[in-house]
């Protein structure tokens, strides 16, 4: 299938009647399979980046363009193993986290080549098997800064990034991949929530400016054993967040195995009326930094999360390669995809934990004020941009609430 506008919306027209006859094989790892190449400086540098500045050795992404033949195995190899979506080799390929190797003005041009090149792939295998399309889902990594993690324990309002620093960068990230020709947009490994919506923000700003929309799929991180992401989310808070994003999919990657994962995705696919993804880790990495869950051990507990009703659409994170994805789809082939539960319609909200309010809710105490439809006085400090002035009205609420607290 030759690669147009009119090509992709006819396989985006075949996605959601896939994803009610079987669970989706997305791929596994673009970096643990780099790592088997053993590469050194003189390869990541190529020939047109041969006296540049900086050291890039680790630059994964730059081998799009410096060894795009590598990254073309590494594709073939995972759809050869039974992906239908395999990711864009630009977890990275973004302005902020490029600025660690001084190639920010690369980022469009990382975005655009990594997507043409895995489509390339993809169209290959269509070729041999018209009857089964398989998608390319840009990849949109979390940036090396964060939004919400304090960064000076002296100044509890210091941050070393800022929303519309974020959203600007994903964005050019984002127009990449779209011009590229990525079928689905996937913002993943998410541990801040404020960085995820930045992303969101930035890609349906992009939707608006470009007169197309394509499907977006969304996976947080639960960073460690208390449930939580890093900005100190669980996951249904993490979904109540990004809901009104409208995405493909709400998924959990990274950080665990399947192991350790298990009851978030659960928790994640009890509460979410779209599609749950999930690509999880080869176990947690050992003391030599490896990942030892084999693909048996990973398949076996992932046809379990499927016979569950979990699943629409399963993968592999760090530690996984082509041999893990081909026992996972091997796996699930004969389950059904989870169907979409019958979700209570509440004013769902979060912090932290999510708040649900429903008719039958005990009373719920809002600081009015802090908003802009009931106080003409914050409405100005917002559209004025003075959001200190405006915070300090929110403090005010929060004293007064709790002293009239009985």
């Amino acid at each position: 299938m030759t690669d147009t506008p009119s090509a992709r919306t006819q396989r985006l027209a075949l996605l959601e009647p896939l994803l009610k006859h079987r669970i989706l094989i997305l791929d596994g790892a673009i970096s643990t399979m780099i790592q088997r190449y053993n590469l050194e400086e003189k390869d990541y540098r190529g020939a047109r980046f041969a006296d540049y500045a900086s050291d890039l050795k680790g630059n994964n992404d730059l081998l799009t363009l410096t060894q795009p033949e590598i990254i073309r195995a590494i594709h073939g190899a995972y759809l050869d193993a039974g992906a239908d979506i395999i990711e864009t080799n630009t977890f990275n390929s973004n302005s902020i986290s490029m600025a660690d190797y001084r190639m920010e003005g690369l980022v469009y041009e990382l975005n655009c080549e990594a997507a043409k090149l895995a489509r390339s792939v993809a169209d290959e295998f269509e070729t041999k098997e018209p009857s089964r399309p398989r998608f390319v889902a840009g990849a949109i990594g979390p940036t090396t800064r964060s939004a919400s993690i304090v960064t000076d324990v002296n100044n509890p309002s210091a941050r070393n990034v800022s929303f519309d620093e974020l959203a600007d960068s994903y964005a050019e990230a984002a127009l990449g991949l779209l011009d590229g020709g990525a079928d689905i947009l996937l913002v993943e490994t998410q541990l801040d929530t404020l960085n995820c919506k930045a992303a969101l923000y930035a890609v349906d700003r992009l939707f608006e400016q470009k007169g197309i929309r394509i499907p977006v799929m969304i996976s947080g991180t639960i960073a460690d054993a208390s449930g939580r992401t890093l900005s100190g989310q669980t996951p249904e808070a993490f979904w109540n967040s990004v809901a009104q994003s409208r995405p493909l999919s709400i998924g959990l990657n990274c950080a665990l195995g399947v192991e350790q994962l298990r009851q978030y995705v659960e928790e994640i696919a009890n509460v979410a009326n779209i599609h749950v993804s999930s690509h999880p880790n080869a176990g947690l990495p050992n003391v030599f930094g490896e990942f030892d869950h084999t693909p048996e051990f990973m398949a076996e507990h992932i046809r379990e999360w499927a016979l569950s009703g979990f699943l629409n659409i399963i993968g592999g994170c760090c530690g996984t390669s082509p041999a893990h994805i081909k026992a996972i789809a091997e796996a699930v082939r004969d389950i059904p995809p989870r169907h979409m539960p019958v979700i209570e319609p509440k004013c769902r909200l979060a912090g932290n934990d999510p708040l649900n309010i429903s008719s039958d809710s005990i009373f719920v105490n809002v600081g009015e004020r802090a908003n802009v439809t009931g106080s003409a006085a914050f409405k100005k400090l917002i559209l004025n941009n003075d959001y200190e002035k405006a915070t300090n009205v929110a403090r005010q609420q929060v004293v007064r609430n709790r002293n009239n607290t009985y």
